[in-house]
């Protein structure tokens, strides 16, 4: 058994934030953007790191990993052992589809926060993760978010009178608090989530959201990759933190 330090997290975990900068970048040029466009919205930001344990089970089928979501965030950084479990829902069929473990590579999913900056140039898809019949599972996902007062919102680049904005403007501390003092309520109500703050949802749908509208509505986060655009960096040196 491997036993992790509070220095190794630490510094673990700076340095998928230098990955995730970097990351960041990229997708900036890809919208043919600065490559520094984003940096201003992490001077204070609300990033964390979590550590995944799934136990095996012998009736998985019957077994909760994880439940069907969408990351809320702008990037994740997944670290993950070679059991698998993680599946994708293919947006032409809904089906589930596995994706198999890289070995010595991370999994980075664009969150929902990145669609709507993008305008949905960038789309944010269903996933969740299944536990194994016979071994138990690790993973340690890395969530970049933006600091707490950041106003979330199409990029003004991005959008013009022939692509107008999809989305009305969100203050992301207060949907982050508002979704997570909500998660564990019987409520008669869906919980927040960004798609609500669609610009045609908010048309169609206007009364439904009145009690959240003091978030000043907007958004939907976003999933790296087209689809799920799963996006693999060859990272040896950081995952030797880990496994």
């Amino acid at each position: 058994m491997v036993t992790l330090t509070r220095e190794a997290c630490e510094e673990y975990a700076q340095e998928v934030q230098k990955l995730s900068t970097k990351l960041m970048e990229l997708i900036a040029l890809s919208l043919g953007l600065p490559e520094n466009r984003f940096n201003g919205f992490f001077k204070d930001q609300t990033s964390s790191i979590r550590f995944n344990h799934y136990p095996s089970c012998p009736i998985p089928h019957l077994a909760l990993g994880v439940g069907q979501h969408k990351d809320i965030g702008v990037l994740t950084v997944l670290a993950q052992d070679d059991v698998g479990g993680l599946q994708v829902r293919r947006k032409i069929d809904g089906e589930w589809i596995s994706v198999k473990p890289t070995p010595d590579a991370y999994i980075v999913n664009v969150g929902q926060i990145m669609q709507v900056w993008s305008n949905d140039k960038y789309e944010s898809v269903e996933h969740r993760v299944m536990v194994n019949s016979e071994k138990e599972r690790f993973s340690i996902p890395f969530f970049l978010t933006p600091a707490h007062y950041t106003m979330v919102k199409p990029l003004e680049e991005l959008t013009d009178d022939q692509n107008p904005a999809k989305y009305r403007a969100c203050n992301w501390g207060k949907f982050f608090i508002t979704r997570k003092g909500s998660n564990f309520r019987k409520l008669n109500v869906e919980n927040i989530q960004f798609y609500h703050f669609r610009v045609s949802n908010m048309k169609k749908r206007g009364g439904v959201h009145r009690k959240i509208t003091h978030l000043t509505v907007s958004t939907s986060l976003s999933f790296l990759s087209l689809k799920i655009m799963v996006l693999y960096i060859i990272m040896k040196s950081l995952l030797a933190f880990i496994f």
